[in-house]
């Protein structure tokens, strides 16, 4: 067997005309999907946003401008991240300030955050609006992924020793304060990702178990005891739930999204009516450059067209799985199986709600849906993605084997 001298691999870091030789470690089975999702995020937010603008007396580009900015920054978050020494991310001071920072956001949007949809979730910062609970979802990945690594190098089961008790109850406070406002879309996406986490850091049968029931059970009685306060009674939220059960009983009301999602879905068929000839993008479907981006893209560009976004998507997820199954660091396989796990979850609400099959929560479409929080946190995800996967290539070419970015799979 070989032996790796991990002094030499070591992630040190990374100067600036450093970080341009670091290029060719790049994984690109990363990069490429990750490139073409943004792209097409672009385009398909010009599409569905530039009409309704125009008939509103807007500018038709203004959406346009800003996701091209809001990916432009992306690429940047990965360009940097990816060159990023890991151990910055796992200092006591970053870890202590960004659970402070991240508290103070969490509890200042329930007192002079802005409603959108009915959730009080956004910050307006000057120009600068950001969404909390966006950032929260890749706080959480970075964060226990330390501490359960730690827990693992003093020899112990994170869920057997102490070492657990201030992450989960950072994290339960942290998810009371999602659900406060009420966004029960980012409450789910980050239950799932610590859920996870926590199964792929200590799965035993027992607590395997004991999470995967007492996580959705957790869920099923904070959503009751909101809805028995009156949390949502008459708001938003309950006509949304309205809607799920019965969206052509309520086509005029609180059914009209769902609806006019069928019909969009229905008009596109297998290959689309082309794109920017979407008609329920014309007033008839409330945001089309948003929650339901999906349905725009499935009436313009058909069954083939969102096949192939699904299948980047996938392309990308199982990418990084494989990443994090490569890796010989648990801190490592945790941050990649976490940034799946929000990929992943993220995705299905998004197309469940688009379908009926889920109520609407709110959920975008990672990278095609609009939004700069959104967009910058999935792209500072992979960017810390691919800082594991270069230096999984520097050991590959220690060791005298193709990358696992270019020649096969490197095995």
């Amino acid at each position: 067997m070989a032996i790796i001298n991990m002094k030499k691999i070591s992630i040190r870091p990374v100067p600036f005309r450093a970080a341009w030789h670091n290029l060719r470690y790049w994984d690109y089975y990363l990069l490429i999907p990750y490139l073409l999702l943004c792209l097409t995020g672009i385009v398909m937010v010009y599409s569905a946003s530039a009409g309704i603008e125009m008939q509103n007396g807007g500018s038709p580009r203004g959406y346009l401008i800003k996701q091209t900015l809001y990916a432009v920054l992306g690429c940047g978050c990965v360009f940097f991240f990816a060159n990023l020494a890991m151990r910055y991310l796992r200092t006591r001071r970053f870890l202590k300030y960004s659970t402070f920072i991240m508290f103070g956001l969490l509890a200042i949007v329930l007192v002079v955050g802005r409603a959108v949809n009915g959730a009080k979730g956004w910050l307006s910062l000057g120009p600068i609006n950001i969404q909390p609970a966006e950032f929260c979802k890749l706080y959480f990945i970075l964060y226990l992924a330390d501490r359960m690594a730690r827990a693992r190098q003093r020899g112990t089961h994170f869920l057997d020793s102490s070492a657990a008790v201030g992450p989960l109850m950072f994290a339960a406070i942290f998810l009371i304060l999602i659900l406060l406002q009420p966004d029960t879309g980012g409450f789910a996406i980050n239950l799932a990702i610590i859920i996870v986490m926590l199964l792929a850091c200590d799965f035993k049968w027992g607590y395997g178990i004991a999470i995967i029931v007492g996580g959705p059970t957790i869920l099923y009685f904070l959503l009751e005891k909101a809805v028995e306060s009156g949390l949502f009674h008459g708001g938003y939220r309950a006509q949304r739930f309205i809607a799920f059960m019965n969206p052509f009983g309520n086509a005029s009301g609180s059914g009209s999204q769902l609806v006019n999602s069928y019909y969009a879905i229905s008009n596109g068929g297998i290959f689309g009516v082309g794109l920017g000839n979407s008609i329920q993008k014309m007033g008839y479907l409330p945001e089309p450059n948003t929650d339901f981006i999906m349905s725009i893209a499935s009436e313009e560009l058909g069954l083939v067209g969102v096949s192939l976004i699904l299948g980047l998507l996938l392309c990308l997820i199982c990418r990084i799985i494989l990443v994090g199954v490569r890796s010989r660091l648990l801190y490592q396989t945790l941050i990649c199986y976490g940034t799946a796990t929000f990929m992943m979850v993220e995705t299905f609400f998004n197309i469940g709600g688009v379908l009926g099959l889920l109520p609407i929560t709110g959920v975008t479409f990672p990278f095609i849906s609009y939004g700069g929080s959104s967009m910058l946190v999935l792209s500072s995800a992979v960017g810390i993605v691919m800082n594991i996967s270069i230096q999984q290539n520097k050991e590959q070419l220690q060791m005298g084997q193709p990358f696992l970015s270019a020649e096969g799979s490197g095995n």
